[in-house]
């Protein structure tokens, strides 16, 4: 084990699995926190930058860039020095993001810090969802949804609080709020994150054994399904980056709502994301993962269309709402059928599925810009509901998603 790596906890001290559960709950709610405060930030932005809404997506790709760049050389940090020293330093980094996206007064030194804040944001969420699984192993039950729940509820603390807190303490003193709160939560997960020293041989022997372990497959996977859960992935996540990088521009600009309101479309989406996540578990074993892929991203679709529709903000914070509903299980269910794909590793499964994702999640929102400069953002939204709602009629045809297992990495 490295020098830079917690001590393990024994899995059977019940005192320090808890702690480090809640530790790494912190680290999902911080890391939600910051996207959920980013969003209110966007107008504010944009007006003391005087750009486009194309020149916007032109520093969303740079935060994509990061980010993307950030997941795969954090992978290789964690694989080499453990998740708990990647999440403990990118989450130290990450918190002065916003600090950086007041102070500086150019567009270059806005790409510069946006980089910077895609970078870490995307490092960490690797590392805290590597840790995330070691807890989970040592606890020999799935609690990844719920995990997914506290980054939803940071997200929804954020968005609600974002635009009021720039209204009365300014954009350096709500950047400053926000970094106090990230690194407090840090302070206390800092010493109960659990070490995920041998993490992956004892996932594997959980994960397989005997003739079935013979038939995994390492290096990249040749069956076209894994790849099919994958590009339900990217559109799933493309969806839901698009409402958290333009839907507080949307409110502004579009909806002529007040900015301490222009986070609330995060907010919504957040808060019946984060619902729906703590109860993933008992609505997949009730329902089947078929059923509730289908029927959450048909309703993702209807709050897609109301959202993009609406011709005032309560009305689109209605179908955002309603859309967080539906996508809150949509990604899960993914993650869980790519875990257990015949003849993959999990590992290898999992990390096509993330890796498509996070490609929708980080740059096709940025060709927002594009649409909205020729059209409107509502406009977009409309067409998301309609994309949406194609993957739902995929979902019949998605392989091996017929698990009730939650199993997320």
């Amino acid at each position: 084990m490295s020098e830079h790596q917690a001590t393990a906890f024994s899995p059977s001290t019940a005192g320090s699995l808890f702690h480090a559960r809640w530790a790494i709950n912190a680290a999902f709610f911080a890391n939600g926190l910051m996207i959920g405060h980013w969003a209110p930030k966007i107008p504010v932005m944009v007006e003391r930058l005087g750009i486009s809404e194309g020149m916007l997506g032109q520093l969303i790709v740079v935060f994509g860039l990061g980010a993307l760049f950030a997941l795969i050389v954090g992978a290789w940090l964690v694989t080499k020095y453990g998740s708990v020293f990647v999440v403990r330093w990118t989450w130290l980094f990450l918190s002065i993001s916003l600090i950086l996206l007041t102070l500086v007064p150019s567009l270059f030194g806005t790409a510069l810090a946006l980089l910077w804040f895609g970078m870490f944001l995307g490092a960490m969420d690797n590392a805290m969802n590597a840790n995330g699984v070691a807890v989970e192993v040592a606890l020999d039950r799935p609690v990844m949804s719920s995990y997914h729940g506290f980054w939803s509820l940071g997200g929804l603390v954020g968005g609600l609080s974002g635009g009021a807190m720039i209204v009365w303490f300014g954009e350096m003193g709500h950047a400053l709020i926000v970094t106090g709160i990230v690194l407090a939560l840090m302070f206390y997960a800092w010493p109960r994150l659990m070490s995920d020293a041998n993490m992956d041989s004892d996932f594997d022997a959980q994960q397989e054994t005997g003739a079935q372990a013979k038939k995994r497959k390492t290096g990249i996977p040749r069956s076209f399904g894994i790849y099919l859960l994958g590009f339900a992935a990217l559109l799933s996540f493309a969806s839901e980056g698009t409402i958290i990088d333009w839907s507080a521009l949307y409110f502004r600009k579009e909806l002529d709502a007040p900015l301490i309101v222009s986070g609330y479309a995060v907010a919504a989406f957040s808060f019946t994301m984060a619902l729906m996540r703590f109860l993933g578990d008992g609505v997949r074993a009730r329902f089947g993962d078929r059923r509730t892929f289908i029927v959450s991203a048909a309703i993702s679709s209807v709050g897609l269309f109301f959202g993009g529709y609406a011709d005032n903000f309560y009305l689109a914070c209605f179908g955002f709402f309603v859309a967080g509903i539906g996508m809150a299980n949509v990604v899960p269910v993914l993650f869980s059928a790519a875990g257990k794909y015949p003849g993959i590793r999990p590992s290898v499964g999992i990390a096509v599925v993330t890796a498509l994702g996070y490609a929708g999640l980080l740059f096709i929102p940025a060709l927002v810009g594009i649409v909205a400069e020729y059209y409107s953002i509502g406009i977009v939204y409309v067409g998301w509901a309609i994309i949406v709602l194609g993957v739902a009629a995929l979902g019949f045809v998605l392989p091996h998603i017929d698990g009730n297992r939650t199993k997320k990495t």
